[in-house]
């Protein structure tokens, strides 16, 4: 079976200054349709960079990246912009909620850029806040919810148009530990119950074991550090 998504040979460097920087030189990776991979690795080893990439918001200087057999390395903004509404949903440490909308019209927000009307665009809405148990505060505006339900509202928004693929950064850096182990929880249900293929940045220890298998990034390489029983 071929991977979801395959690295091939993936270089990015940037130039700052006189001087040129580089954060990988031949990173190469898959990972299957349905995987949930953690990615640890120390401060600026290019963890986000590498997410980015995963969402065509970055692109490579050199090498290939394909997506259920299509490289979207090659495509323009554009197209790009197309490909991630179809297929990526974004789950982010600060949840990066619109404060004067409440529940519903933030995890609605992804919808407005399709073709779907007013009365399928509330059931989809009221479907995700109800696969994270939150249906009950759709009217709810952010500053009204706790950080762990702020958290769910955007777990929400990631899923609403059904995107293959959900890249996290640092879902739980902001939530305590057992706040934290609710939003996982959530996350390892979509990924066994629903198929969603993850990949999830994290400096913590305790939400890598949430995932399948977990890869440490150092020097530009990945290491496979553990995998799931």
């Amino acid at each position: 079976m071929a991977a979801l998504f395959d690295l091939k040979n993936v270089a990015k460097s940037f130039v700052k200054g006189k001087e040129k920087i580089t954060i990988f030189e031949d990173l190469n990776m898959e990972i299957e349709e349905g995987d949930f991979v953690a990615i640890m690795g120390p401060s600026g080893s290019g963890k986000t960079t590498l997410l980015n990439m995963l969402g065509g918001v970055d692109q490579p200087t050199g090498g290939e990246v394909w997506f259920d057999g299509a490289r979207i390395d090659k495509l323009s903004e554009g197209q790009l912009a197309k490909w991630r509404a179809n297929n990526v949903g974004f789950i982010f440490q600060f949840y990066n909620l619109m404060p004067m909308l409440n529940a519903a019209r933030n995890v609605e927000l992804p919808l407005l850029l399709t073709r779907l009307g007013s009365k399928q665009r509330t059931k989809n809405v009221m479907t995700a806040l109800k696969l994270v148990e939150l249906e009950d505060r759709a009217k709810h505006m952010p500053n009204e919810m706790s950080g762990g339900q702020q958290q769910r509202v955007a777990i929400a928004r990631a899923i609403v148009s059904d995107p293959k693929l959900l890249l996290c950064d640092e879902p739980t850096g902001d939530l305590d530990r057992a706040t934290a182990d609710e939003i996982l929880k959530t996350l390892q249900l979509l990924n066994t119950e629903f198929n969603k293929t993850i990949v999830m940045v994290t400096h913590d220890p305790a939400a890598a074991k949430y995932a399948k298998r977990t890869l440490h990034l150092d020097k530009g390489e990945f290491v496979e550090a553990e995998q799931a029983a």
